[in-house]
């Protein structure tokens, strides 16, 4: 028997917190808006007129979904929640424009054990603000209230997208060919991915969120949560650049997320071919030695983990290299040549490295990690 009427509310939901954290978003969702975007937040459904489409010759959807894996607890361990947003679309958005595709709209969702108006609001802010960088609009999402599934100061965030690309401007394996050239452009540090690993391993050394990291100039947990680094607009005028398709034109990207920097890069490989990546063009930023060492965590461990500070890949032919090298350096993006892709039966093997062959279900080319990194 109970003592009373058992309300919502008494089982740990709040409708009107809801309600007021959808009031408290509805500024920064606005700025992310783009002319089709049809209706208001709090709709059942978000809309978007699609009749620009009808211009385009064969337009082709592209979606992807992901989320922030547990990322989330360091944003949480610190109370900090504006800049997970960032993250969420870095790993949605940027998966869309590989193809070659324009971002066009967004939805999120939130789960949560507790709706605290001000820390939902300060999610979605950073969710609209990456949109808003992105070029796509932020036209829906929900947040739920789970209590008793998930602790009153705990979420979890995932996020879907829909652009549009050409079909004759679709990148990929098919554009690839032998003597093309591999790109790399660094990462604004972790991004997203393999932080069960890292939680790991500063846990089991001891270390706190608020320890000073020399290496790092901040705290630990301020390097962290260092926003994931969303390129999608960026790369889509470097497509779109005359002189690099004048050059030749891009012909494949690889987002470096969850499996590292060679199986990503083999994703996006025709069957045939074997790229060579010099780990001596680049030196990883201290996070990564950091938390190697700190670990004793194998190089191959880290590598097929963390994106060593490679977010992106370009595959270019050789001429296309200098124009597409200049446009990313005119918005701040630095960008260097790590490898060529050669015929399989041609490539120089390193016969001491690993070599990795397609990933994900993909049956694509191969990939190399050759020599040391710089120091």
């Amino acid at each position: 028997m109970t003592e009373g009427p058992i309300t919502y509310a008494a089982a740990g939901v709040d409708v009107e917190a809801g309600d007021r954290a959808v009031e408290l978003m509805k500024a920064s969702v606005a700025r992310s808006n783009r002319p089709e975007v049809l209706g208001g937040l709090g709709g059942f459904a978000g809309m978007f007129d699609a009749s620009a489409l009808r211009t385009m010759t064969r337009p082709v959807l592209a979606t992807s979904t992901d989320g922030v894996g547990t990322k989330v607890a360091i944003a949480q361990a610190m109370d900090r929640h504006d800049t997970i947003g960032y993250d969420l679309v870095g790993m949605v958005i940027d998966d869309i424009v590989v193809c070659g595709a324009e971002p066009l709209f967004m939805t999120d969702y939130i789960a949560c054990g507790r709706v605290v108006p001000e820390r939902i609001a300060a999610i979605v802010s950073g969710i609209a603000g990456a949109c808003t960088q992105a070029g796509a609009a932020l036209i829906g999402g929900e947040t739920a209230e789970h209590p008793g599934l998930l602790g009153v100061d705990e979420y979890d965030l995932a996020g879907a997208a829909t652009g549009v690309v050409e079909h004759a401007q679709v990148l990929g394996p098919h554009l690839v060919r032998p003597g093309d050239v591999v790109l790399g452009l660094a990462s604004s540090g972790l991004h997203a991915n393999g932080y069960s690993l890292v939680r790991r391993v500063i846990a089991a050394a001891g270390w706190q969120l608020d320890r000073e990291v020399a290496e790092f100039g901040r705290t630990l947990g301020e390097e962290l949560l260092t926003p994931t680094r969303v390129y999608a607009a960026d790369l889509l005028a470097l497509l779109r650049d005359p002189s690099v398709r004048a050059a030749g034109g891009i012909h494949a990207l690889s987002h470096v997320t969850g499996g590292g920097l060679a199986a990503n890069l083999a994703r996006v490989l025709p069957p045939g071919v074997h790229a060579s990546v010099r780990r001596s063009t680049w030196t990883p930023p201290p996070v990564f030695s950091t938390i190697g060492a700190l670990g004793a965590v194998p190089q191959a461990d880290l590598e097929r983990t963390l994106n060593m500070g490679v977010g992106f890949v370009a595959v270019l032919p050789q001429s296309a290299l200098e124009p597409a090298m200049r446009r990313l350096e005119s918005v701040g993006i630095d960008a260097w040549p790590m490898g060529e892709v050669r015929a399989a039966d041609a490539a120089e093997i390193d016969e001491s490295a690993e070599v990795v062959r397609g990933a994900k279900g993909v049956e694509g080319g191969s990939v190399q990690l050759i020599g040391a990194y710089a120091t």
